[in-house]
C-alpha cells in the first residue's frame, strides 16, 4: 500500500498512517513501536543467517560433507531478507495476553519463522497452526483472538495499521481496507504470493490434510491458482519429512503460465518444487507431427488405455515347446504345459508387464529345481539363481515374454490395420480405427513423426510395462483442458500421493475439455476427491466480470456466474476503429495504460501479433511477446496470443478483435470459452479494441 495522508476505514477500526513527504509531524507512537519491532525482527533474521553461514561442518566423508554443505546453503538462501517486503504483515493478540509488549500471547504473522537467540519466536510462519486464526477468526467465531492487526506496507516499510477487536460486543465483521488495498495493488512481473490476503474459504483449502485430494472449481479472479501454490507450500511445511523425500510437482498449461507463477513458491521459501507442463510431463520423443482435431480427441479418449494394454500383453506368446536346460552331464526338462501354467499365473497377477517378465526366469528355474529334487539332488537358492541367469533359460523366457519398446507398440498399431482391429475390437468402431491409422505409414519407428497426443499414449504404454514413480503431491492447474488420457498421465505421478486439482469448467478451451469434475477425477484416479467451489472474485472487477459473464449461458449453461466482491468496480472501455487504423489504435490505448503503475497485457489473435508489435515498437513502447523466445513476465507491457492468456493476469488488459479470437477456435462453444478466458485477465481495467462487430452476446 502506498503512503497516503489517511485511509478511509470502516467504523470500529483504528487507522494509523505515516506522514507524506511534504508533512513531517511526529509519527504515531504505536506505529513507531511496530516499526521498531520490525527492525528487531530483521536483526534476528540476519543473526540466524550469519549463524548458518558460520556453522562448521564435521561430516564423516566427502558425500556427507557435500550434502551438509548443500543443506546449509539452501537454509542460508531461505534466510535472506527481502528489503522490498516486511517480515510480517499481521499481528494476533489472544485471550489472556499480558500487557508487556513481548508477551507469549502476542504473535506476529509473516512469510517465515524468525526466532531470537533463546529460540523464542519473533515472527511465526503463516503456515503454523496458530496462524490459521489470522485468516479465519471473525466476530462470530473469534478463535480466542481479541485483536487482529493488519499492516499497510510500502517498499518494505510499515506505513499503517488497522485493528479489528473481534470480541467487542455489538460489533459486526467489517471489510479491511488495508486488505482490499493490497489485493488491488498494481504489479509488474511474476505473480505474487497472497499470504497477507488469504480469505477464510481459501485457507480451508490451503490447510487440507496431505492425504486429501481437493478439486477447486474457481471462477476467474477467485485466486484458485494462488490457493493451489500456497497449499503446496503449506504441505511442505506441515509434512516436510514425507514430501521432501517423495517430491511435489506443479503442472501448468504452458511455459508462459509457469513463468508467471514461478516466483510464488521461492518467495515462500520453497525452492525445490518442480514445474512442468502437461506436454513436457510425457515428452519421451520429439513432437514433429500433428493430428486433426478428430484424431486428437480420439487419441485422448480413455478407451485407448484398454487398446494399448491389450497391445502390450499380446506380446506374450504361448509355450509350444518344452524348456530344456543342460547342467553338467544332465539335461533338465520342463514340459510346455507347465510353462503355460506359469505364464498364465503371471498374466493373472496385478503386476506390470516388465515386472512379470523379470519374474519368469526365476519361476522357470524353480521348476527345474523341482525336477532336480525329484531325481534326488538337493539344490539350494544359489543353484536356482544360476539356472535363472543361464543362457538357455534367458533365451527361452525371451521368446515367450519379449521386452517391449513403447514406440514399437504404437508404431505397429498406427501402421497395421489388422493389428489395430485385433486390439480395438469391441472398443473402437471401424470408423474410429480408420481415423487413427496413418495414411502413409513411415518405414520404421525411428522415422515416425509423433504428435503431442501420441506422446501421451507412449507414456501410457510405458506405464503398462513399468510402474511410473509416484510423487507425494501434484498441483494440477487448468485441469479442465486435459483429455482423459492426459489426466491418467498426471494421475500416475501421484498414484500413492495426493493432488490439488484447479480449474474452471467455463474456461475449457480444448475440444476434449471436461464437462464434469467427477469424470475428470475418475480419470485422474482420485474418484473420491473433495470438490470445493470458489465463486467470490477478488482479482477481477465487477464491470469486467459481469461483461464476460454474458457469454456463460451460451458456452456453459447452468454454471453460476462469479461475483466480484471488490469495492472498486474497475473500468470497461470500447474503442471502435477501422482495420487500417487498428494497430495504431492499440498503440494509443497501450501508451495511455502504460502511463500508470502496473502491468499491461495486450491480448490478440496470433495472426495480428507481428503488426501490433511493430506498432508498439514505433510508439516507443518496450514489450515482450509471451509464448516466444522474446517474451517473459518482466516487461510492463506484454503482447499475448489469445491461446496463451489462460492463467495470466494484468492490471490493465487490451483485447483486440474479440470476434476474431472466438472465430479462430474449431467450434462456437470453444471460441466463446476462449473469449471468456481472454476477457477475464484484467485486474483493474479492460479496453476492447475492434474493427469487426462484436459477438452477439457482447454487443
Amino acid at each position: 500500500m502506498s503512503d497516503c495522508p489517511a485511509l478511509p476505514l470502516a467504523p470500529g477500526k483504528a487507522p494509523v498512517v505515516m506522514p507524506t513527504d511534504i508533512l513531517e509531524p511526529t509519527p504515531d507512537p504505536e506505529l513507531a513501536r511496530e516499526q521498531d519491532y520490525l527492525a528487531r525482527a530483521r536483526t534476528e533474521l540476519a543473526r540466524m543467517r550469519d549463524k548458518t553461514l558460520s556453522t562448521e561442518r564435521a561430516a564423516g566423508d566427502a558425500v556427507s560433507d557435500a550434502f551438509l554443505a548443500n543443506t546449509l546453503a539452501r537454509r542460508a538462501a531461505s534466510l535472506v531478507d527481502d528489503p522490498t517486503s516486511t517480515l510480517f504483515f499481521g499481528r494476533l493478540d489472544l485471550e489472556g495476553a499480558p500487557a508487556q509488549e513481548h508477551g507469549h500471547e502476542r504473535w506476529y504473522v509473516g512469510r517465515r519463522h524468525v526466532n531470537d537467540e533463546l529460540g523464542d519466536p519473533v515472527v511465526i510462519d503463516w503456515r503454523a497452526d496458530l496462524s490459521g486464526a489470522f485468516y479465519r477468526a471473525s466476530r462470530t467465531e473469534p478463535m480466542h483472538v481479541t485483536l487482529r492487526r493488519r499492516f499497510g506496507i510500502d517498499r518494505g516499510r510499515l506505513t499503517a495499521f488497522e485493528d479489528e477487536h473481534l470480541q467487542d460486543a455489538g460489533e459486526h465483521d467489517v471489510r479491511s481496507d488495508i486488505l482490499m488495498s493490497e489485493i488491488e495493488r498494481p504489479r509488474v512481473g511474476p505473480m505474487r504470493d497472497i499470504v497477507a490476503t488469504i480469505q477464510p474459504e481459501q485457507d480451508e483449502i490451503v490447510r487440507a490434510d496431505a492425504a486429501t485430494t481437493i478439486c477447486v472449481q474457481g471462477a476467474p479472479g477467485t485466486g484458485k491458482t494462488a490457493v493451489g501454490l500456497h497449499r503446496a507450500a503449506w504441505l511442505l511445511y506441515a509434512f516436510r519429512d514425507k514430501l521432501a523425500r517423495s517430491g511435489v510437482l506443479v503442472v501448468g498449461p504452458n511455459r508462459a503460465f509457469l513463468d508467471h507463477i514461478g516466483a510464488v513458491l521461492p518467495a515462500l521459501g520453497e525452492i525445490e518444487v518442480q514445474h512442468t507442463t502437461a506436454e513436457e510431463l510425457v515428452a519421451s520423443v520429439p513432437v514433429k507431427g500433428s493430428d486433426s482435431t478428430t484424431a486428437a480427441v480420439l487419441k485422448g479418449d480413455a478407451r485407448l488405455a484398454a487398446v494399448l494394454r491389450r497391445a502390450v500383453w499380446a506380446r506374450v506368446r504361448p509355450a509350444t515347446e518344452p524348456l530344456i536346460v543342460p547342467r553338467g552331464a544332465r539335461r533338465w526338462r520342463v514340459p510346455a504345459y507347465e510353462v503355460a501354467e506359469i505364464v498364465d499365473e503371471l498374466r493373472a497377477r496385478s503386476v506390470r508387464y516388465e515386472a512379470a517378465r523379470q519374474i519368469l526366469p526365476q519361476r522357470l528355474a524353480h521348476h527345474v529345481l523341482l525336477e532336480m529334487e525329484r531325481s534326488g539332488d538337493s539344490p539350494d537358492d544359489r543353484v536356482q539363481d544360476a539356472v535363472a541367469r543361464s543362457t538357455p533359460v534367458k533365451a527361452y523366457a525371451a521368446t515367450l515374454w519379449p521386452a517391449v519398446d513403447p514406440r514399437a507398440v504404437l508404431f505397429e498399431l498406427w501402421s497395421d490395420r489388422a493389428v489395430l482391429a485385433e486390439h480395438a475390437d469391441g472398443l473402437l468402431t471401424p470408423e474410429e480405427q480408420q481415423i487413427l491409422l496413418w495414411d502413409k505409414p513411415p518405414r520404421a519407428k525411428g522415422t515416425a513423426r509423433w504428435s503431442a497426443a501420441d506422446t501421451v499414449l507412449l507414456d501410457e504404454i510405458a506405464d503398462v510395462c513399468e510402474r511410473t514413480p509416484s510423487l507425494g503431491h501434484v498441483v494440477l492447474d487448468e485441469a479442465q483442458d486435459l483429455s482423459p488420457m492426459q489426466l491418467r498421465a498426471v494421475g500416475r505421478r501421484c498414484s500413492t500421493g495426493s493432488a490439488t486439482v484447479l480449474g474452471d469448467i467455463a474456461q475449457g478451451t480444448t475440444p476434449w475439455a471436461t464437462a464434469s469434475w467427477e469424470a475428470s477425477l475418475g480419470h485422474l484416479g482420485k474418484p473420491d476427491s473433495h470438490i470445493e467451489i470458489l465463486d467470490r472474485g477478488f482479482r477481477v472487477p465487477a464491470l469486467v466480470i459481469d461483461y464476460a459473464a454474458r457469454l456463460l449461458p451460451a458456452m456453459a449453461p447452468g454454471l453460476g456466474a462469479p461475483v466480484s466482491v471488490r469495492d472498486n468496480p474497475g473500468r470497461l472501455d470500447f474503442v471502435r476503429t477501422t482495420v487500417a487504423d487498428r494497430d495504431l489504435a492499440v498503440a494509443r490505448v497501450v501508451t495511455e495504460a502504460a502511463a500508470e503503475p502496473g502491468s499491461v497485457g495486450v491480448i490478440a489473435p496470433a495472426a495480428y501479433l507481428a503488426s501490433i508489435s511493430a506498432a508498439l515498437t514505433a510508439a516507443g513502447l518496450p514489450h515482450g511477446i509471451l509464448g516466444t523466445d522474446h517474451g517473459d513476465v518482466t516487461h510492463q507491457v506484454d503482447l499475448v496470443p489469445a491461446t496463451v492468456a489462460k492463467g495470466l493476469e494484468f492490471d490493465r488488459v487490451v483485447v483486440v478483435e474479440p470476434a476474431r479470437i472466438a472465430a479462430d477456435e474449431p467450434d462456437e462453444r470453444t471460441g466463446l470459452r476462449r473469449l471468456y478466458v481472454v476477457l477475464t485477465r484484467a485486474v483493474s481495467a479492460l479496453t476492447v479494441v475492434h474493427a469487426e462487430a462484436l459477438p452477439a452476446a457482447l454487443d
